[in-house]
């Protein structure tokens, strides 16, 4: 199986109409958040080259002063033009419109400037012919910059990448008035792939409003495992609770949002309590742990905190490895399936602590006190996490984060039940990636599970930090981590 099919190959189990949507729809949306914050930073820094790149052209000495003043007034411009709604995404596809805003927030911005500088005498004779060039040329750069955003934000709008993927669950004509209201109000924001329904009578068609039935919750579940959902919209009357929650309990391990829809209920709440896609309201019922911003704050986290750990750790690694070639037969490293984000199946490297020919790549016995599978090294490095240090690797290739659930083998069990039967909703915590150590480890829930209640102490633990992630408590959890894990006697 490859690392990018589901764990359980669900894939081959859905229909070949919802399979055939689901390939389709592989590559992850992207949020409009993320193009508008790109766009503005790129017009921001544009602007800032052009105003600072100007001063030496006019003999102006490149000091803490003059750098600031561009740099100063780009910024100020980007909080103006955000204020203007510049950086919504129906103007990011329109060029003069957008444009516009974006001059009169600069205009606005270099006059105030101008003003304050010519009060303050903050700006020497010589620097009067810059004024003007800086100004014209400020509105060159961003009539450039912002073509380039339009051609950019257009290309991905006819990728289908800013829009979100949804799919809609409950069928008949609860669930064609919904399709009817969001075609009509919030059709450039949603791209609907299919509906999904238990019935299989005349309340629920096979097409409706030109979208196929593609199959049961069931099939729903495999089929987000498949395709990159955003949103699983549930079309069913607020007084079927049981149905819902029979619903939710299924969904809720899925790393999507789920929305109730709340469009022709007879019960009307406060409007903050709704979120809305175009004008049509929505109960929330879960949402993504870590998106957008998020997402892209935890990377670069990641990235940057495992570049500096290899680097510093290097020595470590190396003498690790020298030691298990010198002591055994086989390769150095390691490599077992384990699950991934959203079940994903990938392959996870670690140095290899037990004798080659009894590696367990399948997990089929768990290693207990004493195992004569493991090597003395890598007795060891087992007890020190050393045999962990190549996850680093994993960090840097995308598969795992440094902080997360621990990633587990797919045929992890105990007492001969895989902990997916132990444990209700033990597929919730792959709604984040794994990572190289976690919440759970850092509160002793570290290795052998010969017992029910440890790994759902484990699961407790990765459900509390799904909910409270936050990159201050990633940096707690890895500060904390190597103090705990020398501090630990069950790890062996």
């Amino acid at each position: 199986m490859s690392a990018t099919e589901p764990a359980s190959g669900t894939a081959s189990h859905l229909p070949t109409a919802a399979e055939a949507v689901a390939r389709n729809y592989r590559d992850a949306s992207i949020a409009p958040s993320l193009v508008s914050g790109v766009a503005a930073a790129f017009e921001g820094l544009c602007l800032s080259v052009i105003g600072v790149g100007l001063l030496p052209l006019f003999s102006v000495s490149l000091t803490g002063l003059t750098v600031a003043i561009p740099v100063g007034a780009a910024i100020l411009t980007l909080l103006v033009a955000q204020l203007l709604g510049a950086n919504d995404l129906s103007f990011l596809r329109r060029h003069s419109q957008r444009f516009a805003k974006l001059l009169v927030a600069w205009s606005s911005v270099f006059g105030f400037v101008s003003v304050m500088l010519i009060i303050g005498d903050g700006v020497p004779d010589v620097a009067r012919l810059w004024f003007p060039a800086w100004y014209v040329a400020g509105v060159m750069a961003l009539g450039l910059a912002s073509a380039v955003t339009t051609l950019v934000t257009r290309r991905l709008t006819r990728a289908g990448r800013l829009q979100k993927r949804a799919v809609i669950l409950g069928g008949g004509s609860m669930a064609e008035s919904l399709i009817t209201a969001l075609e009509e109000t919030g059709g450039n924001e949603l791209a609907i792939l299919g509906i999904f329904d238990d019935r299989n009578d005349d309340r629920s068609p096979e097409n409706q409003q030109g979208f196929p039935k593609l199959g049961n919750t069931s099939d729903l579940v495999d089929f987000a495992r498949l395709a990159a959902v955003d949103l699983v919209i549930v079309a069913l009357p607020a007084t079927a609770e049981v149905r819902i929650l029979q619903l939710l309990k299924k969904l809720w391990v899925l790393p999507v949002d789920i929305r109730l829809s709340a469009h022709s209920s007879k019960l009307r709440l406060r409007p903050r309590s709704y979120s809305y896609i175009g004008r049509v309201p929505f109960l929330d019922l879960f949402d993504r742990p870590i998106t957008g911003w998020s997402q892209v704050s935890k990377r670069v986290f990641d990235v940057t905190i495992a570049t500096l750990a290899i680097v510093a750790l290097s020595p470590v690694m190396i003498g690790a490895a020298i030691a298990v070639k010198m002591t055994s037969k086989g390769p150095i490293l390691f490599r077992q399936p384990r699950y991934g984000f959203n079940n994903e199946v990938i392959s996870v490297m670690k140095f290899r602590s037990m004798y080659a020919d009894q590696a367990d790549i399948k997990a089929e016995k768990v290693v207990t006190r004493g195992d004569p599978r493991v090597t003395p090294v890598g007795r060891f490095i087992r007890k020190t996490s050393i045999d962990e240090l190549p996850q680093l690797f994993n960090v840097l290739k995308g598969d795992l984060s440094l902080v997360g659930p621990r990633p587990h083998a797919v045929n992890a069990h105990t007492a001969h039940k895989l902990w997916e039967e132990v444990v209700d909703g033990y597929f919730a915590r792959h709604k984040v990636k794994p990572g190289v150590t976690g919440w759970a480890q850092i509160n002793g829930w570290r290795g052998e599970v010969d017992t029910p209640d440890k790994i759902q102490a484990r699961v407790e633990h990765d459900l509390y930090y799904i909910e409270n992630w936050s990159v201050l408590f990633d940096l707690y959890i890895l500060m904390l981590t190597p103090v705990r894990i020398l501090n630990q006697e069950n790890a062996y």
